[in-house]
């Protein structure tokens, strides 16, 4: 190899193209700058407009992508590399990776409209797809609920804009509605009047609209009324609860009877035998549960292997002959025990 000839032509390179060296390290420069200052004014325009933050870092990263992409491209172009196959090539790997992710592109576009059309927030409670809870996150490919038994779901954002969604927190007043079911022989104004005073108690329930309370059905055991309140969304539980109690105590309070299902019942005569198993509950017979481990050689040492076996069979040899003496000297107890020190003195 003749290192001369290779310096020679190191040499030669840079004397020739030392104005495109100089030109690639100055476009590098500015270039970084550029998209720095491009991505930082284009997040201070965002800023001022009433987009989602989820959204704004969506476009940023997408602009930061085709900005450094753009950069890439021209440095290429200084070098003297054609950048027409390249194109070519990455068009194909877009193509192909879009192919492969298009179920995460669907979620990732239903995203984007699940933010901007501002369907729900974080923190709102919402039902969809038959579940529900409090949104604690929104990304542009899931939306993550914890529901009320602290469960965490994650649900693509494809299934959100397929769906039907319930957002129980959108409006600030929700209404609030119970069934009380009393006796035929009940007075109906008097009902009325103490259904309305528990809800009229309540300073949780608005006034304007006003409470509502009517006789709703005639059942089969008892007559049927229904009520209904307004109060704030995030008073609704806490109002259906309290009436309900407050009406349960009222009724009992004023001698109204809430009625038990009615129904008919005959006597049976004749006598019914039964069959009884007469055998006892079988012993219990504890399982023996041996503790296997699996030698994985790209973490465990192959002399750990190979010592561990030699411990085993050590281990195996002591306890069968152990286990031999016991069975010949089974008749008489005392002669097993003193053995038995024996051989684990013998063993330590």
């Amino acid at each position: 190899m003749d290192w001369n000839q290779i310096w020679n032509d190191i040499v030669t390179f840079f004397e020739t193209n030392i104005w495109n060296i100089v030109l690639f390290f100055a476009v590098l420069f500015i270039g970084i700058i550029l998209v720095k200052v491009l991505i930082n004014i284009t997040r201070r325009v965002l800023n001022k407009t009433k987009i989602e933050k989820i959204a704004l870092g969506f476009i940023l990263a997408i602009l930061k992508v085709c900005l450094y992409l753009c950069l890439i491209l021209v440095l290429l172009s200084i070098v003297g590399i054609q950048i027409t196959g390249i194109l070519t090539a990455l068009s194909a790997l877009v193509l192909a990776i879009g192919l492969a992710l298009q179920n995460n592109i669907a979620n990732a576009a239903n995203g984007l409209i699940v933010v901007s059309s501002k369907m729900f927030k974080k923190g709102d409670y919402i039902s969809v797809d038959g579940k529900e809870g409090t949104v604690v996150q929104i990304n542009f490919l899931f939306t993550t609920i914890i529901t009320s038994d602290n469960k965490r779901v994650t649900i693509p954002n494809s299934t959100i804009v397929n769906s039907s969604v319930v957002d129980y927190d959108s409006c600030k007043t929700r209404r609030v509605e119970w069934k009380f079911s009393v006796a035929y022989e009940s007075d109906v104004e008097t009902v009325k009047k103490i259904i309305y005073d528990c809800m009229y108690s309540n300073g949780n329930i608005l006034l304007e609209p006003a409470p509502f309370c009517r006789l709703n059905s005639l059942g089969g055991s008892s007559i049927e009324f229904l009520a209904r309140a307004w109060c704030d969304s995030e008073d609704y539980w806490n109002v259906y609860f309290d009436v309900l109690e407050l009406v349960y105590n009222e009724l009992k309070r004023n001698k109204i009877s809430i009625p038990y299902d009615q129904l008919e019942i005959r006597e049976r005569k004749d006598r019914v035998i039964l069959p009884i198993e007469k055998k006892a509950l079988p012993k219990r017979i504890e399982k023996i549960r041996l503790e296997k481990r699996q030698f994985d050689l790209e973490k465990d040492s192959i002399l750990m292997l190979f010592a561990k076996k030699r411990k085993k069979k050590k281990h195996e040899i002591s306890f069968n002959n152990i286990l031999k003496t016991d069975i010949k000297f089974d008749k008489n107890s005392k002669k097993v025990k003193t053995f038995r020190k024996k051989k684990l003195k013998l063993k330590n």
